[in-house]
This record gives structure tokens, sequence and C-alpha cells, in this order.
């Protein structure tokens, strides 16, 4: 986040008159190592989390949230932004180059760069407690779906599934260290695909 910001701090500052390459560009070009880890990371939490991800995740969240509104509400940025945006129909861009100035530009409205810098400040906390609340919420989630899991003893019981389903809930069951179980996980809240194929309607996971 650290560099990141000094990317962004340098196009920020930059004296000379705002252009598509020293601006949108570079921006395009800012923060790749951020958003390596970034994809990395939460693509591995939402694959395959656990308590010690999630902490992290809790803990990391809020942090993004400020970073970015550090990005989205410095005002010097959007300024640049902005005389570029009044210019776009005279600077002789790309259509490509076109279709990157407006979406940043009206992004940056939607962030709230046009905002007072006391609404600023409300904003900020706003997006914090909001990210704050929606990463615990996910957390609360994981735990209800890990709980309303079955552990099924025997595998005849799971007649009618694929060999991949069986081989995936024993894997599962092996994570929870229910070695020569099956778990059949709580796929979401209102339905759940493994009754399509359970010959054994009593077990239903719950």
């Amino acid at each position: 986040m650290k560099q990141h910001l000094a990317e962004i701090r340098k196009i920020a500052d930059n004296a000379e008159p705002a252009t598509f390459a020293d601006t949108i560009e570079a921006m395009e070009r800012s923060g790749e190592t951020l958003n390596r880890v970034q994809r990395i990371f939460f693509g591995l939490v939402q694959a395959d989390t656990n308590d010690a991800r999630q902490k992290i995740q809790e803990a990391v969240a809020p942090k993004l949230a400020e970073h970015q509104d550090e990005i989205s509400l410095d005002p010097k940025l959007f300024a640049r932004i902005k005389a570029i945006y009044d210019q776009r129909d005279t600077l002789n861009l790309e259509p490509e180059q076109k279709r990157l100035v407006e979406p940043d530009y009206e992004e940056f409205v939607r962030a709230g760069a046009q905002l007072s810098d006391a609404d600023k400040a409300t904003l900020r906390k706003l997006n914090v407690e909001e990210t704050t609340l929606a990463t615990q919420f996910h957390t609360k989630l994981f735990a209800a779906s890990a709980a309303g899991a079955v552990v099924v003893d025997d595998k005849a019981k799971l007649d009618g599934l694929s060999d991949g389903d069986i081989a995936s809930a024993a894997q599962d069951a092996a994570a929870r260290k229910l070695d020569g179980k099956y778990l059949l996980a709580l796929q979401n809240t209102t339905q759940q695909p493994v009754l399509a194929s359970l010959k054994d309607r009593a077990l239903p996971p719950r």
C-alpha cells in the first residue's frame, strides 16, 4: 500500500499540465504489486478459507478501504483527472483512451472526490465501517456454513453422488481431522445441490 501511494503521489504532485500518459496511463500502471497480492489473497480466501486467513482479512480489509479513500479523495489527483476529462474531446485521444478517461472520472466522482472536506471525513469513516461490517458478516457466514455441515460415517449413505463428490466429501472431512468420514458442507442457505443426487432422503444437510 505504501508503494502504491508513493506512485499515486508522484502522479498527483506532478507540476506539469496533466496529460493522458502522465496521469491516466500512469494510474493504470500503478499499484501492480498490491493488485497482484490482493487477487491472490482474496482468491485464496474465497476458494479455501480458514480461521487464520479470515483474521487476516478482517485486519486488512479496513486498511484497504482507507487506502482506496486516500486515492479517490485526493484533490490534486482528481484535479488532474478532471482536467483531462474536461478536454477529452480536444486532446486527440484514441477511442480506447477516451474510454479510460470517462470511467476514471466518473468513478472518482461517485467515490466522493467532489465532496467538501467535512463530508469526505464522514465518508472515510463510513467506508471503513461498511468494510469492517461486511468482512465480519463474511466470517460469520462461513462459520454458519461450517456448522451446518453433515458428517457421514457410512459411504453407502452417499449412494447417488459421483465419485468426485464423494472424494471431495472425504477431503473436507479429513481437513477437519475426521478421517474415514465424509463431510457434506452447506453450499448456501436456501438449496443444497447434493439433494438432487442423494438417494438417501433421510440424509439431507441441515
